[in-house]
């Protein structure tokens, strides 16, 4: 099973009055990251974007899901 450091709740401040919920993933050997954003109508928290972010997890790739 592929090992991962997971934030499942990380903050991430775009300006200092605006600060983003986020969920961050790392594989242990990460070999760059991928950003989603959504906005209205979609979440980091959708099935759909879970299951993206877990096949990006297991090819090495970190994600970062943002809610905007």
């Amino acid at each position: 099973m592929e090992q991962h450091l997971s934030k499942p709740e990380v903050q991430v401040n775009a300006k200092p009055e605006l600060s983003l919920a986020a969920t961050l993933t790392i594989p242990i050997d990460a070999q760059g990251i991928v950003l989603f954003t959504h906005g209205s109508g979609s979440s980091r928290h959708s099935p759909h974007s879970q299951f993206v972010a877990r096949f990006l997890n297991n090819a090495r790739l970190a994600t970062l899901l943002l809610d905007v």
